[in-house]
């Protein structure tokens, strides 16, 4: 099964693709790989996840962000290349998880992305290289940040 019909038979909404929040482009592609700048977790109603891992958020709250970010980020492959069929594979995950000092499961929370990408792009090709840490702010106060590189097809 293809990685876009995948996407579609799991039923997902989409949040609308995000818009760059500063000076950068949200993709850039450069021969074979897309490079996607941190994604946050954007909801279909255009609103950020935002809170504090270990404060405001729990576990699973920050979990659920990381997958929302993940649907930010498939919104962008989409946006850009028309389907998600042109990914070959992710290649390398950054998960920025804001939380507190005392907060020490930054790779679990990130697994909401993680998860998403496996269900997405197959467990050969959604998992990826990864590091996840911890970051006492984020833009806008979002609870989680993402960037990551892709692997394409031939055009």
């Amino acid at each position: 099964m293809s990685s876009e019909a995948r996407f579609l038979a799991l039923n997902l909404e989409l949040p609308p693709a995000p818009k760059a929040m500063g000076l950068y482009r949200p993709i850039v592609v450069v021969d074979n790989l897309a490079y996607l700048s941190g994604h946050g977790p954007l909801q279909p109603d255009g609103k950020l996840i935002c809170g504090t891992v270990g404060i405001v958020l729990d576990l699973a709250g920050g979990q659920k962000a990381a997958r929302q970010t993940g649907l930010a980020m498939i919104a962008t492959l989409r946006a850009h290349f028309g389907s998600l069929d042109r990914i070959k594979r992710l290649v390398k995950t950054l998960g920025l998880v804001r939380c507190s000092p005392e907060f020490v499961d930054h790779p679990a929370v990130i697994n909401g992305f993680s998860e998403l990408m496996k269900d997405i792009f197959g467990e050969e090709n959604g998992i990826a290289a990864r590091s996840a840490v911890g970051a006492v702010s984020l833009p806008g106060g979002m609870a989680v940040e993402v960037e990551a590189i892709f692997e394409l097809h031939p055009a």
